[in-house]
C-alpha cells in the first residue's frame, strides 16, 4: 500500500492530530496479534473519518467491516451519547478483538456489532443513517454501494477506503483489482450523488447523496 512517498505519509501522520491511548494500544495489538494488519485504519484516516462525522452532525452511522475496531471507536467518538453506529463483520477473531476494545472504550456503548454477512446485516436494517464506512471484501462494494445509498438520508455520507488499490486500478489483473476499478466507475457515474476521490492512504472515495 505505499505507492505515496513514505516521508510524505509521516509528515501528514506527525501534523494528525493524535488518536488518544486507547486506539493506540488498539493499534499496536492489531499489528502484533492479527493477520492482515495492513487493513488497520491508523491515526490519519481515522481522525478524518471523525472529522467527516462531527461535520455531518451525525447520530446514525453504518460501517461495512469491523475488523480490529480502530474506525468504528474513531467515528463513534463523534456521535452524541445517544448516537448508534452499526458495524458489520464477519471474521471471528476480529470480533473478539473488537468486542475487548468496545468494552474498554467510553464510546463502545455507542457501537452495535452485527456477526455475519454484511448483505444479510443490511437487509435486516432501517434507515436512515447519516453516514457509512464501507471498507469490506472488495468484490462485492459495488453490491454494498447500493445497499448503503437505500439506507442513507438525502444529504448523508459515505466514504469508501481502498478505491485506489495500491495504484492496481490502473492496470487491474486479478477479481479485486477489477471490483474496485468497476466500483470505481459506477460511483463516477452515478448521477445520484456528488463525489470525490482522494489520494488518502489507499484512496478514499467520498461520496454524498443528492
Amino acid at each position: 500500500m505505499n505507492f505515496i512517498d513514505e516521508r510524505i505519509e509521516r509528515y501528514a501522520y506527525d501534523h494528525t492530530q493524535g488518536e488518544g491511548e486507547l486506539l493506540s494500544r488498539l493499534a499496536e495489538e492489531t499489528h502484533q496479534t492479527l493477520e492482515l494488519p495492513v487493513m488497520l485504519t491508523g491515526r490519519v484516516e481515522g481522525r478524518f473519518l471523525k472529522l467527516l462525522a462531527q461535520i455531518l452532525g451525525a447520530r446514525r452511522i453504518l460501517e461495512i467491516g469491523t475488523f480490529s475496531g480502530y474506525s468504528a471507536l474513531s467515528m463513534a467518538e463523534a456521535l452524541p451519547e445517544d448516537g448508534v453506529l452499526v458495524t458489520c463483520e464477519i471474521d471471528p477473531p476480529a470480533i473478539e478483538f473488537a468486542r475487548r476494545y468496545f468494552a474498554r472504550s467510553p464510546h463502545g456503548k455507542k457501537v452495535v456489532l452485527r456477526e455475519g454477512p454484511a448483505l444479510e446485516t443490511l437487509r435486516s436494517l432501517e434507515g436512515p443513517f447519516d453516514m457509512a464506512f464501507i471498507d469490506a471484501d472488495k468484490e462485492n462494494y459495488p453490491l454494498y454501494y447500493e445497499a448503503v445509498l437505500s439506507l442513507l438520508r438525502p444529504g448523508g455520507l459515505i466514504v469508501a477506503d481502498n478505491v485506489l488499490w495500491s495504484g492496481r486500478v490502473l492496470d487491474p489483473v486479478d477479481s479485486h483489482d477489477k471490483a474496485i476499478n468497476r466500483f470505481n466507475r459506477i460511483v463516477a457515474s452515478d448521477g445520484r450523488v456528488e463525489s470525490v476521490m482522494l489520494t488518502v492512504r489507499d484512496g478514499i472515495y467520498c461520496i454524498r447523496k443528492k
